[in-house]
């Protein structure tokens, strides 16, 4: 026991002394600001709840909530969603990226849910960059906003905002148009 203390104490007092050699950080260099863009976005996505080619699979459900499990997504359920983004409404339109993230139903009042939601462009000028979305969204309204947080490729640091219009809504398939804002640094890649 005494030789313990005695090693932590030769331990505590040797450290203060020792030299440091390096560092954790880099050199800290002023921030030169860039420029700022607006980008202006309108395309379709496409959701399907169930059948064989579903784009939202329920990943958990609360067991506590409710006993009718005929609902593709009840109260109290996380949804993981892969959908095509279209440039028009229609299915047959041309595809130009995908939205994959989750949806949170959290509400049991109205389907209000929390949704995250990267939306990744795979054509034309915005091919490899992406927006991502955080926001509530109470689906029952018509129309609803929705807060971009950050992206990637040419919207890097970006910040903005999605007008959302549903435009079609059935029991399997959900089409709804999104309008959005995006504020980000000019980025040449």
């Amino acid at each position: 026991m005494e030789r313990t203390s005695i090693l932590s104490w030769i331990l505590l007092l040797c450290i203060p002394m020792a030299p440091v050699y390096s560092q954790y950080y880099s050199k800290t260099e002023p921030c030169v600001p860039k420029e700022k863009k607006v980008t202006n976005l309108h395309f379709f996505f496409h959701g399907t709840i169930g059948g064989k080619n579903s784009t939202a699979v329920t990943v958990a459900r609360a067991i506590i909530t409710s006993n009718d499990n005929s609902s593709p997504a009840p109260s109290n359920s996380i949804v993981v969603d892969n959908a095509p983004l279209t440039i028009g409404p229609e299915s047959t339109s041309e595809i130009i990226g995908n939205a994959q993230g989750l949806e949170v139903f959290a509400d049991r009042d109205k389907t209000t849910l929390v949704l995250y939601l990267d939306f990744g462009f795979t054509k034309g000028d915005l091919n490899g960059s992406s927006i991502s979305v955080f926001s509530r969204n109470p689906v029952t309204e018509k129309e609803r906003e929705l807060a971009v947080v950050g992206g990637r490729g040419k919207f890097r640091m970006a910040k903005g905002f999605a007008l959302l219009k549903t435009r079609s809504l059935d029991n399997i398939t959900l089409i709804v148009e999104y309008n959005v804002t995006v504020i980000h640094y000019k980025v040449d890649i």
